[in-house]
């Protein structure tokens, strides 16, 4: 019997094929996932690590003269685009090299193609330098001298040509502090209450000469004026002697093309000789560089430097609405699911919330920017900022109609949460603790609440995640490609809400699709997404570690 039951039918279970279906789309969508991370990944990365130099001789054009020398870094290899041609005998398709050959204010553009079938030789050039600079992107040359005037020329084969140029380089950056210490604190502050008094003037000039009080403060108010000017001018000759000072030093380098260039010292940030590190010199620049991106501002068209003023404005905006969301969606679901009758109105009002978490995003940015920019922003600036009018101050796009318009667009994803999460609690821990003497109200506080806190805590950190992700509502109300002035400071009132501010998720919208130079731009594009992809992440995790956390602290028997 044994021996003839190894050999019956398999019995085929019904809907056993859509089960393999599920399992292989299943299958398909985590391998498009993390190939899309991996890609993200490895893109990213490479943004920031240093690669080798490379020195690229080229067949000269008809087969006569003198081979053209290129140098740059070699950043892919593509098929060569339009009609191909063979690169050689074998028939293979025609190749091309994408090169970064720097120096955008020597020849106009920071890349370059070069036709693999015209490459006659490629070699890694030593001593040659990557100059991060202010502006016009990295410079690849080779040093030559130092210029101080009052003191002999420092050549580059001096023993310390690079421990001064360091120096340097550190004084540079401390005048560099200075100066956005003098303009945008110390000057700021002139020029912010310069404004104030010329608005009290204003206001002064409007009213009639009866309404006028007996002791006009007109001439006290003219004589603070004339002293803050007097202070602004002595302020900003010292900001104009910090920038001569920046442009005194100079370093004498030679382009790869023979012709020798003057930079000011002040322009460079920091320096490195990609082909004559090692593995160890090689991890010390990729930290610097991610560093750098983390903790730095924008510069040349958003496509070098950091994203430190994205960061910040996205953390800020994310708390902001988190605040506003909570509560709402908390009370919200509470009353529905314990105080409400369950009817019709009940059931409306869950059909209601269910197709508000389907509207687009760009519908809600339209509707902040009509209800809270124009309407509520409008109404605050004719009540409180009348003196400052026809300029908006609430009436414009901002931190916290940004914030606001993503808490009403997430407001759904928490009332849904927090719904779920209040009738999972057993009915018998409310009938026990209303069985004990304790109110409606104390049982809910006291025992629903916490025991629901797992999934109420998912759903607001689903909410975080959404909102810290949304592009199209936000730049309607609020966000803009470049402002590295943080919405938080030491002025008063500490934290501007009128303040546009920068975002992730714009940002990366802007490299990708506004940027003049795309090439140059790639890189970062990358970069930031894999940081906010990082961060959506971080959130989620975060939640889950939390909804467990406080899964095993509440865990009861009756559970």
């Amino acid at each position: 019997m044994a021996m003839r039951s190894s050999f019956l039918p398999r019995v085929r279970l019904p809907g056993e094929s859509w089960v393999w279906f599920t399992a292989v789309g299943l299958t398909l969508g985590l391998a498009m996932i993390l190939g899309l991370l991996g890609l993200v990944l490895v893109e990213g990365l490479k943004a920031f690590w240093p690669r080798r130099v490379v020195e690229i001789k080229l067949r000269p054009a008809g087969g006569e003269g003198e081979p053209t020398v290129i140098v740059g870094e070699r950043v892919r290899d593509r098929v060569k685009a339009g009609p191909a041609r063979p690169a050689r005998a074998g028939g293979r398709p025609a190749r091309e090299w994408q090169l970064f050959i720097g120096n955008k204010d020597v020849h106009g553009q920071s890349f370059r193609y070069v036709d693999v079938a015209d490459i006659l030789e490629v070699r890694q050039p030593q001593g040659i330098v990557r100059f991060e600079r202010t502006e016009y992107g990295p410079l690849l040359a080779y040093p030559v001298a130092l210029l101080r005037p009052g003191m002999e020329p420092l050549e580059a084969g001096h023993p310390a040509f690079f421990s001064t140029l360091d120096e340097w380089l550190q004084e540079a950056r401390q005048r560099r502090r200075e100066i956005r210490q003098l303009e945008k604190r110390e000057i700021g502050r002139i020029n912010r209450e310069i404004e104030s008094i010329n608005l009290e003037l204003r206001k002064l000039e409007a009213r009639p000469p009866e309404a006028l009080p007996a002791a006009t403060p007109w001439q006290s108010l003219t004589n603070r004026l004339a002293g803050l000017e007097a202070a602004y001018q002595k302020l900003a000759a010292k900001a104009r002697e910090l920038r001569r000072l920046q442009d005194r030093d100079q370093l004498v380098c030679r382009l790869p093309d023979g012709r020798e260039r003057h930079v000011p010292i002040g322009r460079i940030l920091s320096w490195y000789a990609p082909n004559d590190l090692g593995g160890w010199g090689r991890l010390k620049v990729f930290g610097a560089r991610v560093w750098e991106f983390l903790s730095e501002e924008p510069r040349e068209a958003n496509t070098e430097g950091g994203i430190f003023p994205a960061i910040f404005g996205t953390f800020v905006m994310t708390v902001l609405m988190s605040l506003a969301v909570t509560p709402f969606g908390v009370v919200a679901a509470v009353y529905l699911r314990e105080y409400a009758r369950q009817g019709w109105f009940t059931r409306a009002v869950r059909i209601a919330v269910n197709n508000l978490a389907g509207v687009p995003s760009i519908v809600f940015g339209v509707f902040g920017l009509g209800f809270f920019v124009y309407l509520l922003g409008g109404q605050v600036d004719r009540w409180f900022f009348a003196d400052r009018l026809p300029t908006p101050t609430f009436g414009t796009g901002g931190l916290l109609w940004a914030s606001l318009t993503l808490a009403l667009m997430t407001v759904p994803v928490v009332v849904v949460a927090t719904e779920e999460a209040l009738a999972a609690v057993p009915r018998s821990v409310r009938e026990g603790s209303l069985a004990c003497g304790a109110s409606r109200w104390q049982t809910i506080q006291r025992v629903v609440l916490p025991a629901a806190a797992p999934g109420i805590l998912t759903g607001l950190i689903l909410a975080m995640a959404r909102g810290a992700g949304e592009v199209a509502p936000l730049m309607l109300v609020g966000v803009v490609k470049l402002a590295p002035e943080l919405p938080i400071n030491t002025t008063f009132p500490y934290i501007h809400l009128d303040q546009k501010f920068m975002h992730l998720g714009f940002h990366i919208y802007d490299l990708g699709f506004q940027s003049p130079d795309s090439d140059a731009a790639q890189p970062m594009v990358f970069a930031t997404t894999l940081f906010l992809l990082g961060l959506v992440i971080g959130l989620n995790l975060a939640a889950i570690g939390i909804r467990n956390h406080l899964r095993r602290k509440y865990a009861t028997g009756a559970f």
